[in-house]
């Protein structure tokens, strides 16, 4: 990492682009080799290389075997009146709001079905920043590339601009998240079903006090939201009232790191006070966050609390007691993404296409029978 904490490999990776796209390095010219950038910038092999292979992804450089890396000869693109460009190079976009694991999944799948159609994947990370979004969609849009897959910040967000992309024809897939009144393909994980899944079981386990806790507000992501509707048509099914008072949403501003266990644990007694016997959680790292606390205030869990999330993140099967959730299959989202992208880039895929990937429950040490009564 350098001293603003850029990878190694984003700097040769940014000045090799730069070289390019100035002309100092023509197309069909072959470009050093790894060892000779590694000798360059006092890096190892495996930094140069991961340059060279973020280059090729984004099709800029070809790779002959035993040869070496040359610049790839780039179509000039014809602009349309609306400054969409036309002839696109076989790139496809991705544009994540932040980097995880879950997000590495992603991207597999994505890349392993782009590939196979002779296509090349670009990522792009929106650092969680609305601005930074919509100026990627702007760009990008208008770039040369051949269509975007979105992972929004959020469906309330940047809608105007998505609106616009789509408008104009220009192919763009949702991925996690579905925007409510725009004619946008979109790829997500059947949350409404994984909600009604995880309260359903909850209530089988004899909890009828069951709060949902989001750090979102339920508008904030269609996936919460969904998420929540289930968790309440399940509560309806089974009779049982949906108490305001079990649900809390909308406080990820109000957390710090200081103050991150005083709130948990504020929220924690409230919940109890309010005689909650299991807490279903909008994600896995909220409802650890949960769980670790209530061990340190010594709550029994799941004797006196039962807790889980959603996502089955790594970190929900190594936390102290490991916990239920719903698996999402992110691999399967990336690929449905592509196939869609792909697919209205070639031949025209219609408008408002919305495909659900099945969610499952996994049911961990985290919740148990309900043995408290409620009066």
């Amino acid at each position: 990492m350098t001293v603003d904490n850029k990878p190694l490999y984003k700097v040769i990776l940014d000045e090799l682009k730069s070289k390019i796209e100035e002309g100092q390095y023509a197309p069909e010219q072959q470009l050093p080799t790894e060892i000779e950038l590694a000798e360059q910038y006092g890096v190892s092999r495996i930094t140069s290389k991961r340059a060279f292979i973020e280059l090729e992804r984004e099709g800029l450089i070809y790779r002959k075997r035993g040869s070496g890396s040359y610049v790839k000869e780039q179509k000039v693109p014809n602009r349309t009146h609306d400054g969409v460009i036309q002839n696109a190079s076989p790139i496809i976009s991705m544009i994540l709001p932040y980097l995880a694991t879950n997000e590495l999944d992603y991207i597999k799948g994505a890349t392993d079905y782009i590939d196979s159609k002779g296509y090349y994947l670009s990522i792009h990370n929106s650092d969680w920043s609305k601005d930074k979004e919509k100026n990627l969609l702007s760009k990008l849009s208008k770039s040369g590339i051949c269509g975007i897959i979105l992972y929004p910040l959020s469906t309330i967000s940047n809608v105007e601009v998505v609106n616009a992309i789509c408008s104009n024809g220009y192919p763009i897939v949702t991925v996690d998240q579905y925007f409510d009144r725009l004619k946008v393909n979109s790829v997500v994980s059947d949350n409404y079903n994984g909600g009604y899944m995880l309260a359903s079981r909850l209530i089988e386990l004899g909890h009828e006090r069951i709060a949902f806790v989001s750090s979102v507000s339920i508008e904030y992501r269609s996936s919460v939201r969904d998420r929540y509707l289930g968790y309440c048509q399940a509560l309806k099914d089974h009779q049982i009232p949906i108490d305001p008072e079990l649900i809390f949403t909308d406080f990820y501003r109000d957390v710090t790191e200081k103050n991150s266990k005083q709130f948990y644990k504020a929220m924690l007694a409230r919940l109890q006070s309010h005689k909650a016997t299991a807490i279903q959680a909008e994600h896995d790292l909220l409802a650890v966050e949960l769980l670790k606390n209530g061990l340190e205030l010594g709550i029994d869990i799941p004797g006196q609390l039962s807790i889980a999330g959603f996502d089955d993140d790594e970190v929900s099967r190594h936390v102290e007691v490991p916990l239920t959730t719903i698996a999402q299959d992110f691999y399967e989202l990336g690929r449905k993404a592509a196939e869609l992208i792909i697919s209205a880039n070639e031949s025209g895929s219609p408008e408002n296409v919305k495909i659900k990937v099945p969610v499952r429950l996994i049911e961990r040490q985290s919740t148990g029978i309900c043995s408290i009564t409620v009066e």
